[in-house]
């Protein structure tokens, strides 16, 4: 069983930075692909971005621009989620999903491609 454990969120002012944290623990295997997600009341799981434990390929969605980024530490079974210049737009249940084998360009942000889910951790960008 693998199992996925978000924390790192809260609340910011607009234009602020955070970081999300999301240790992996498991029989997760050697080649996956971890996903960051978020949603907010009333909308649709988005997708933010990935990144494949493998060969370290980084999908991210372009709405972002620029001011999130994802990163893996192997060693700690960890992936991240920074995040700058935050807008209330912002303001969201972020979640991260591990899928079994690589994802790609086309399917990184589809939720239904993602075989494990953290709770998640609240983000709260007001002033």
């Amino acid at each position: 069983q693998v199992q996925l454990a978000e924390s790192g969120g809260g609340s910011v002012q607009p234009g602020g930075s955070l970081r999300l944290s999301c240790v992996v623990s498991g029989d997760t295997g050697s080649r996956n692909c971890m996903g960051w997600f978020r949603q907010a009341p009333g909308k649709e799981r988005e997708g933010l971005g990935a990144i494949n434990s493998g060969g370290g390929s980084k999908f991210y969605n372009s709405s972002m621009k620029g001011r999130f980024t994802i990163d893996l530490d192997n060693s700690k079974n960890t992936v991240y989620l920074g995040m700058i210049n935050l807008k209330p737009e912002d303001s969201a249940m972020y979640y991260c999903a591990l899928a079994r084998g690589a994802c790609y360009f086309n399917t990184y942000d589809v939720p239904s491609k993602y075989d494990y889910w953290g709770q998640g951790t609240q983000v709260t960008v007001s002033s």
